[in-house]
C-alpha cells in the first residue's frame, strides 16, 4: 500500500531534532525523499540515518534559513538530488535574549530573522518548483504566542515570564504571510497552513517542558504533546487529505487557546 506522499519531495527545516526530526522521519514513512535542512551537521546527519536504516530516503542539507543565499542554494541541491520540491516545512524557528523592554536591537532582529525571514526566503526559493510541479502544500509553523496576551499572575504560575516580543511579533507575522501567499498559490494548485504550537515536549526540554504547570494551568487536556502529535498533523497538511484546505492556522495545544 503506498504511503499519503509516495514519490514527493519534502523539504523540512530545522529537521535535526524534536518536530522537525520527528516530521522528517514521519514523512519518509509515508513515501516522501526528505530533504533535511538545518545548522546542527552532526545532528541534521543522525536524523539522515535513522531515516535510511529504517528503508526511507532523506538527505541532509546544511542551511541557514537566515541567508537568502544559503536557502537558494539549499533548495537547489535538493531539486538536483530529488528532481523538484512538492513539500515544504518550515519548521525552524527560536527566540532569542531578553523580554521586552530589555531586548536588545541585535536579539529582536536574529529572532525576526530566524522565523519570520527564514520562512519567507525558504517560500520564495520552493516556490518556482512547486509551481513546475504542478502544485503543492506549504506548512509554516506560528505559536500561541502570536495571539495570546497574559496577565503577570499568569507568567508567575508558570514559573516563567513569557516569550521575546520578537517572537510573538514574529509568529504573527508568519501567521499573516500564510494568508498572503495562500491567496496568490491558490490557482496554482500551492496550498498553504499553518500549524500554531501551544505546549509540545521536544527531546532538549528532559521529561518536563519548562512552564509546564503554566499549560497546565491553561490546557483543556493534561499534560504537553509530542513531536509524534506535530508530525501527525504536519502529515495530514502535506498531504492529499487536506486537498480543500489552505491559509488555515490550526492551533495543535490541547485546547489552550479555548479557555482564554
Amino acid at each position: 500500500m503506498a504511503g499519503k506522499l509516495e514519490g514527493k519531495v519534502a523539504i523540512v527545516t530545522g529537521g535535526n531534532d524534536g518536530i522537525g526530526a520527528e516530521t522528517a522521519r514521519r514523512f519518509a514513512r509515508e513515501g516522501a525523499r526528505v530533504a533535511i535542512m538545518a545548522r546542527r551537521e552532526a545532528k541534521g546527519l543522525e536524523v539522515q540515518e535513522d531515516i535510511r536504516s529504517a528503508g526511507g530516503d532523506a538527505t541532509f542539507i546544511r542551511c541557514d534559513v537566515t541567508d537568502s543565499k544559503a536557502v537558494d542554494a539549499a533548495v537547489e541541491e535538493t531539486v538536483s538530488a530529488y528532481g523538484g520540491v512538492n513539500v515544504l516545512v518550515n519548521n525552524a524557528g527560536a527566540g532569542f535574549g531578553g523580554i521586552f523592554p530589555d531586548e536588545t536591537d541585535d536579539d529582536f532582529d536574529a529572532t525576526v530573522r530566524l522565523n519570520l525571514h527564514g520562512t519567507f526566503y525558504m517560500c520564495r526559493a520552493a516556490w518556482p518548483h512547486l509551481t513546475d510541479a504542478g502544485g503543492g502544500a506549504i506548512v509554516n509553523v506560528s505559536s500561541v504566542a502570536a495571539v495570546i496576551a497574559h496577565n503577570k499572575r499568569s507568567f508567575d504560575a508558570g514559573g516563567a515570564i513569557g516569550p521575546p516580543a520578537a517572537y510573538a511579533a514574529a509568529k504573527g507575522g508568519i501567521e499573516a504571510f500564510t494568508r498572503y501567499i495562500a491567496a496568490k498559490g491558490g490557482h496554482l494548485n500551492i496550498r498553504i497552513n499553518c500549524i500554531r504550537f501551544g505546549g509540545i515536549l521536544v527531546p532538549y526540554m528532559g521529561g518536563t517542558h519548562p512552564i509546564s504547570p503554566y499549560f497546565n494551568m491553561r490546557q483543556l487536556l493534561d499534560g504537553p504533546g509530542y513531536p509524534e502529535d506535530a508530525a501527525n498533523l504536519m502529515l495530514f497538511l502535506a498531504s492529499d487529505d487536506s486537498r480543500f484546505m489552505t491559509a488555515e492556522t490550526i492551533d495543535l495545544d490541547g485546547g489552550y487557546g479555548a479557555k482564554v
